[in-house]
């Protein structure tokens, strides 16, 4: 019995496979029916909202003439927040639309509810969704106007209309509910600068602590011993005694040294009575490199913009002294508007950079954290030009 010869596939066979149909699929799916039920809600949840923010408007607004219709209206937008929060779940379950969630208003420090407050009212979510509920009514009544009727008229094309309805109400819940990019972004970064200001706390007084314990708080020890070996020979050996209480006055001074330079490294005396001009030509004086300071300056900024400034100029000449090899440099410092504009600038062999461990990035950081600029233009051979720009905040 002969076998049968298998077919090599044909032309019309892949002819056939073209034309053959997709599978059979249910027009009312578990989406379609998700939709529907979404357009269906859309009216009692737009009333219910739209009664919300109707009476919110109106009840603050007649009580704006008062003490009370302000925190009444920041009251009112945060809890149009949780409105917000509750669309996004109800489209989150039925549209299947993944919106983050805003950040938090926060809360400020104790006894801040005056920040708090202000915060509320230019809150931008809060304001969006207002305007969601606002435009929701109409919508509402239509959505629910077209579907229940199709559900018993219109049923064979009821799939497709819900799909069109349902796409547009995506489309108001991302561009209404969606948090905005620019903010989320700008919290995203005061969080990180947040962790830097308590991270570069931490190691400055971890260095005072180190500076303390190797440096005066040594030689005080010291100085007590000495004392106390001096007491015992007083009267046995006064010539002795004598040598010892000398060497011990060296120590004290060199102690007493010890302790201003450690309180010119928290906060020089210099920058707190002259201002920032004296403190950096005194700083200047103390680099290996000679240094000219010019400082353009009609009045004094904050002091913690000011203390920042002197600890960045004396960080950079510091960098000079060891790295640079330069013959001179020069520090400027002005305003413009309000800015607070630093440049160094040195004629060494250059090369400066951020990533190679001189401590660039340690100051860009620091900047960074109140919202400065640091910037290093360091090409092989030189010279080198760092420019750091803080904002300007008056002393009052």
């Amino acid at each position: 019995m002969t076998a049968p010869v298998p077919r090599s596939p044909s032309f019309a066979d892949g002819r056939e496979d073209r034309e053959r149909l997709p599978p059979v699929r249910l027009a009312y799916d578990g989406h379609t029916w998700k939709e529907i039920a979404h357009l269906l809600l859309n009216l009692p949840v737009s009333v219910l909202g739209f009664v919300y923010v109707f009476v919110t408007l109106w009840v603050c607004g007649l009580l704006t003439l008062t003490v009370v219709g302000v925190p009444l209206l920041a009251a009112s937008l945060l809890g149009t927040r949780r409105l917000g929060k509750m669309e996004r779940a109800r489209a989150r379950a039925l549209l299947g639309v993944r919106v983050d969630e805003p950040s938090p208003i926060p809360r400020g420090r104790r006894g801040a509810g005056t920040q708090r407050l202000w915060m509320a009212l230019k809150d931008p979510v809060g304001w969006r969704t207002l305007l969601y509920y606002l435009i929701r009514l109409p919508w509402g009544v239509l959505t629910f106007a077209l579907v229940l009727p199709s559900l018993f008229v219109l049923w064979p094309v009821l799939p497709f209309v819900a799909r069109g309805l349902a796409n547009a109400d995506r489309a108001m819940v991302r561009g209404l509910l969606s948090p905005s990019d620019e903010l989320e972004r700008r919290i995203a970064e005061l969080e990180s600068d947040r962790g830097v200001v308590v991270d570069t706390a931490a190691a400055d007084l971890r260095r005072i602590e180190r500076d303390l314990h190797d440096g005066a708080q040594a030689r005080l020890v010291n100085l007590a011993m000495g004392l106390g070996l001096a007491k015992e020979k007083l009267l046995e050996d006064p010539d002795s005694a004598a040598a010892m209480v000398e060497e011990a006055h060296g120590e004290v001074k060199l102690a007493l040294q010890e302790l201003r330079d450690l309180a010119r490294g928290i906060h020089p005396a210099v920058l707190t009575d002259r201002g920032l001009d004296a403190a950096l030509s005194s700083v200047a004086s103390r680099c290996t490199v000679p240094v000219q300071v010019t400082a353009d300056l009609r009045s004094r900024p904050a002091p913690a913009i000011e203390g920042i400034a002197y600890f960045t100029v004396s960080e950079l000449l510091q960098n000079i002294s060891k790295h640079s090899g330069a013959r001179s440099a020069s520090v400027d410092v002005w305003r413009a508007d309000d800015r607070l504009l630093i440049q160094v600038q040195d004629d060494g062999r250059g090369g400066a950079s951020l990533d190679r461990g001189t401590g660039m990035q340690g100051l860009a950081d620091r900047l960074g954290a109140v919202d400065g600029l640091f910037v290093v233009d360091s090409p092989a051979g030189g010279p080198t030009t760092v420019t750091a720009e803080l904002p300007w905040r008056d002393r009052s």
